[in-house]
């Protein structure tokens, strides 16, 4: 049966209009972007084809357009969609008089770094009224890892004059309980950043779930 045959409420794009966006599948919202689908086979059929074989929805979204499934302009809609998202809470983050919902930081961060395959330390930079400066990707590693170096850290924190941080990084294991590892660098990046009076807010580790907070637990 098309999709043109099924009941109005059950249609993605007008199951989008009457409860919006959060009521779909994620098939549904494939199906969104595909369009149409094949013979024998409906948008959303299709959609739930591709998530079964990429894996899930994050894999199908962050992999190649010949591995992925989806023709060229489906792909492109889905990659514009993303980029879209990012922007969207990169503008949040920074039309904010100050920086005072560290949900909000999460969210941002956890768009950035969540899809990689490898490890990677990143850095919220901020003013003395907790304004977003920038926000930059600085040291990358293999799935086991990546070297922070503090004095690197350090040199881009004055680069962008920066009064404080929120540092983060993603376990490609998507668990997101911190390291001994990560807690001890996380000192010596407080502790090397104190010397230059600026001050380390948080660090986020990133994984599947929700992002985990180092303040939060009292470890900064």
């Amino acid at each position: 049966m098309s999709i043109r045959d099924w009941p109005d409420g059950e249609r993605p794009r007008e199951k989008l209009r009457a409860r919006g966006s959060g009521s779909l599948s994620d098939a549904e919202l494939l199906a969104v972007f595909i369009g149409s689908g094949r013979r024998g086979a409906s948008a959303v059929d299709m959609g739930r084809e591709l998530l079964i074989r990429a894996g899930g929805l994050k894999p199908l979204l962050h992999c190649a357009q010949k591995n992925s499934g989806l023709g060229p302009v489906a792909w492109c809609r889905v990659q514009a969609a993303l980029e879209i998202g990012r922007r969207y809470l990169d503008s949040e983050l920074r039309e904010n008089e100050a920086l005072t919902d560290p949900a909000a930081s999460a969210r941002f961060l956890k768009s950035r770094l969540a899809a990689y395959p490898y490890e990677v330390f990143a850095c919220l930079f901020l003013d003395n009224r907790h304004r977003v400066i920038a926000f930059e990707e600085l040291f990358r590693g293999t799935i086991d890892g990546a070297s922070v170096h503090p004095r690197e850290v350090v040199r881009h924190c004055l680069e962008h004059n920066a009064a404080a941080v929120i540092f983060a990084h993603n376990h490609p294991s998507g668990v997101s309980e911190p390291s001994a590892a990560d807690r001890a660098i996380t000192l010596r990046l407080r502790d090397a950043l104190a010397l230059v009076d600026i001050r380390v807010l948080d660090h986020f580790v990133i994984g599947s779930g929700d992002p985990t907070s180092l303040a939060r637990r009292g470890w900064i």
